[in-house]
């Protein structure tokens, strides 16, 4: 059975039995969505959370009945006057706006229809497994203007088990949520009223965490012949009408006056490494010319998608833009390829899933150079050997493009890494090369990331790990308890030799009690706690638990050293 489908005709369950219990209320829409489906209702009284029991319950009643899902199709006319009569202004709205002389709606029941283009299932009582999860606020087409419906969400499952299965994941989601673990420990916060709503402060543990994460992408950028660059915050809005962005995403776009000119806060980096190329005339021999940059970002996004790490207005990406010949294109993007899959593994994510985006409705560029770009990122996947699916219709404004989406510890996917392949964007600047043959030529344009946005990456390695993060990564790897006074000065030296070795850790010799201090370390998250009495100051050992395992017993204070720095330098997760 048709997952889609299923939520889908659940969906219009769920409008049945609201409409059951409140007839006055209006109907939305009700799509299903990947984890399950929602629908909006114009209701004057706020839903409550006892509310959700009576519908399931209401539900529960029109599912035992097995009533059929009917489809009929009518005239625009008569479906507008039918729904009129019935009062839901929304439905005739949405009436009004298909371009087709016929629509279609579905009966359940005996007085239940809805506007709807289908398909649905055969009956409700192929539904055996739904649950409704939770209310939240929702204006009617995402626009602020327009008034604020009442949205229930929902998942259904074709049994129980997967049910059951996905709930308890979204308990253990709910305890890995970035939003409370990130304040909790100290890394982060967003704050709202005093600086603005979507802007990211990291605390000092977070920002030392984010140092490591840049650290290796500049490391390993260099390993890789990328050369680093900087760009500014803001550049002139001409700029980016010849991009293309000002005019395709202007309603994103931060602007503001200087001496009489229009100037934008950039919400891409690629303008500022195009003009990087055309500050001199470029050689056929000086490409590919690999840029990469850190570049920090600002997108308006709307108050409304705001959500904690995942969606921010301001946010850092490991950009890099690739300038190649026609004959290095596959070559550079399998490299890019098998960069992401490096990196992922170096942040302990092995499970990947690849997509590919084709030409959207809205775009720039002929459409044989989308045929000529589609084809280069295609063959270079299927050169890899690699699965993907093809997403119709999804690519940037310049060029299509391949997404790969980690996923987590809960099998949730994470959008990372991305390759564009534009040949619009050399045509529209006036990019050029001298050939071999002495002719000036069009280089082609690889727009990446790896890692994406570095806030969304933060969150999604947050939630993956439940904070716990692997040792290279931690904050504080280390944390010394000296059980008495006497200990001190053998902690102040294991301190030293630690940080001789470049081991980050602190102390905690607060008068408080052994298993309370043990028991902090555990809360932070710190991997390893040394515990460090008169025996160990004695012999020269430390006395080892490792989070999550316990007690590891007493070893030489060099000996743990090398064995933590073996840990640390092989990225062990």
């Amino acid at each position: 059975m048709d997952l889609d489908i299923l939520r889908h005709s659940c969906s219009h369950v769920l409008a049945q039995a609201v409409k059951g219990l409140w007839p006055d209320v209006k109907l939305g829409i009700g799509p299903s969505i990947e984890d399950g489906f929602y629908y909006d209702f114009d209701k004057k009284e706020p839903f409550t959370d006892e509310d959700l029991v009576k519908i399931e319950e209401k539900m529960q009643e029109i599912i035992s009945r097995d009533e059929p899902f009917k489809r009929e199709e009518i005239s625009k006319e008569e479906a507008t006057s039918l729904f009129k009569k019935l009062n839901e202004d929304y439905k005739v709205e949405l009436i009004q706006q298909i371009p087709d002389q016929k629509v279609s709606i579905y009966r359940t029941g005996k007085d239940f229809l809805d506007l709807c283009r289908g398909p649905h299932i055969e009956s409700t009582g192929k539904i055996k497994a739904f649950k409704l999860l939770s209310l939240a606020g929702a204006y009617w087409h995402g626009l602020e203007t327009n008034p604020m419906l009442q949205r229930i969400y929902g998942t259904c499952f074709t049994s129980r088990k997967e049910l059951d299965d996905y709930l308890k994941n979204l308990e253990e989601a709910k305890k890995r949520d970035h939003r409370k673990l990130g304040p909790a420990l100290g890394f982060f916060d967003i704050y709202h009223e005093e600086a603005g709503a979507g802007l990211v402060f990291y605390h000092p543990k977070g920002a030392l965490v984010r140092t490591l994460i840049e650290d290796y992408l500049k490391k390993e950028h260099l390993k890789r012949g990328y050369q680093i660059a900087i760009t500014p915050h803001i550049m002139q809005s001409g700029l980016w009408k010849t991009s293309g962005h000002y005019d395709y995403y202007r309603e994103n776009m931060y602007t503001l006056n200087i001496d009489d000119k229009e100037f934008v806060l950039k919400p891409m980096n690629c303008p500022g490494h195009i003009l990087i190329y055309k500050s001199k005339l470029r050689s056929y021999k000086e490409l590919p010319l690999r840029l990469f940059e850190l570049g920090t970002v600002y997108r308006h996004e709307k108050a409304g998608v705001l959500h904690g790490l995942l969606r921010v207005r301001g946010f850092t990406q490991d950009d890099a833009h690739i300038f190649c010949l026609p004959g290095q294109l596959r070559v550079e993007i399998k490299a890019i390829i098998d960069f992401v899959f490096d990196t992922m593994k170096a942040f302990g994510f092995s499970d990947l899933d690849i997509e590919l985006s084709t030409r959207p409705q809205k775009y720039i560029g002929s459409e044989e150079d989308w045929q000529l770009a589609t084809a280069a990122l295609e063959e270079s996947l299927k050169e890899k050997g690699l699965a993907y699916s093809v997403s119709v219709g999804e690519g940037a404004f310049y060029g299509p493009k391949i997404d790969i989406k980690l996923k987590d510890a809960l099998k949730r996917k994470w959008q990372c890494a991305t390759i564009q392949c534009d040949f619009a964007l050399p045509k529209r600047f006036g990019l050029a090369y001298t050939d071999s043959d002495g002719q000036e030529k069009q280089p082609i344009m690889l727009h990446r990331v790896l890692l994406g946005s570095l806030e969304r990456f933060f969150g999604a390695l947050l939630e993956h790990y439940n904070a716990e993060l692997p040792l290279w990564l931690a904050p504080t790897q280390v944390r010394l308890i000296p059980i008495k006074d006497t200990a001190q000065d053998y902690a102040a030296k294991i301190n030293q030799m630690l940080t001789d070795n470049a081991v980050r850790l602190d102390i905690d010799d607060r008068k408080e009690t052994l298993d309370k201090r043990i028991r902090n370390a555990e809360l932070e998250k710190v991997p390893y706690t040394l515990i460090l009495g008169e025996r160990e100051a004695k012999q020269g050992t430390v006395a080892v638990r490792k989070k999550g395992e316990g007690d590891k017993g007493s070893v030489k204070i060099e000996e743990f050293i090398q064995q933590i720095k073996k840990e640390i330098d092989d990225k062990t997760v």
